[in-house]
């Protein structure tokens, strides 16, 4: 049995939020400097440069911290309780970055001011690590994400409809290039927590079921099509990627969900 301390947890969770608010993924970064005709991707490419050199965040909303943690079964934990390590790891990370969460939802939308709780999603795996995804998740893009509920008949080329035309009426809204997750199966919680996840694929990674790649490229190339572009001022690309994640469901369903992410799709990984 290996043991890590509840500190040695918070420390990691605060530098990878510090990381992930003010340094993009390098892949992400290379993919927006291939396209050297757009005048706008260049502009958004010289904010990345700048908020890394100045470790100041690369986009005014520094998101809801969301928390993918794998869970070693052979891992004790000492010092303190686990969810409670990623959310001091978060208030320490956000104490010069904008506060973005409010206590309550509907009737006293009062500010945590420390940018807390986040969103843990926890696995428990083999082993006697501890596996963090950590992401940055803006509002604007999560807003305009979404949920349908598809007869257990539906066809391929109605969910591919079905992304195209929501992404369509999004437009620019959620400021675009996107990246665009989809989770297909389980049911209605898991689908969403997939389409989320999906956001951290690699976007030169493909999903390994040749099925689900092709309609990865079909979707994204209908996407183009839309010709929104970066921040809808140009026409083209209006995504980066389009990232499948699937599971098991029931008979009677097949949810899709969509979670847009931003050109800003800040994520990082810390094994402990």
């Amino acid at each position: 049995m290996r043991t890590i301390d509840y500190k040695q947890i918070a420390e990691a969770v605060s530098s990878a939020c510090e990381k992930i608010v003010t340094t993009l993924d390098s892949e992400l970064v290379d993919i927006l400097r291939s396209y050297q005709n757009s005048k706008v991707l260049r502009m958004m490419v010289k904010n990345i440069e700048l908020a890394k050199e100045e470790s100041l965040p690369i986009c005014q909303d520094t998101g809801t911290v969301v928390v993918f943690a794998e869970v070693g079964q052979d891992l004790h934990i000492v010092g303190g309780n686990f969810e409670e390590a990623i959310h001091s790891g978060v208030q320490a990370a956000y104490q010069n970055f904008r506060k973005s969460i409010v206590a309550e939802p509907l009737f006293n939308r009062e500010n945590t001011k420390d940018n807390t709780p986040a969103v843990v999603h926890t696995k428990i795996v083999e082993g006697d690590r501890l596996k963090l995804l950590v992401m940055a998740k803006g509002g604007g893009s999560e807003n305009k994400s979404t949920i349908k509920m598809f007869e257990p008949t539906a066809t391929r080329n109605e969910i591919e409809d079905f992304v195209v035309k929501w992404i369509a009426g999004v437009g620019a809204a959620a400021c675009p290039p996107y990246i665009v997750g989809l989770g297909i199966g389980g049911n209605f919680e898991q689908s969403a927590v997939l389409s989320k996840r999906a956001l951290a694929v690699p976007l030169g990674e493909h999903n390994p079921t040749v099925a689900y790649a092709e309609m990865e490229k079909s979707i994204l190339e209908k996407i183009q099509k839309l010709e929104i572009g970066p921040q809808g001022l140009e026409k083209y690309p209006t995504a980066l990627g389009v990232k499948i994640l699937q599971a098991p469901c029931h008979i009677a369903s097949l949810p899709v969900a969509i979670n847009l992410g931003c050109y800003v799709n800040r994520h990082c990984e810390v094994v402990l």
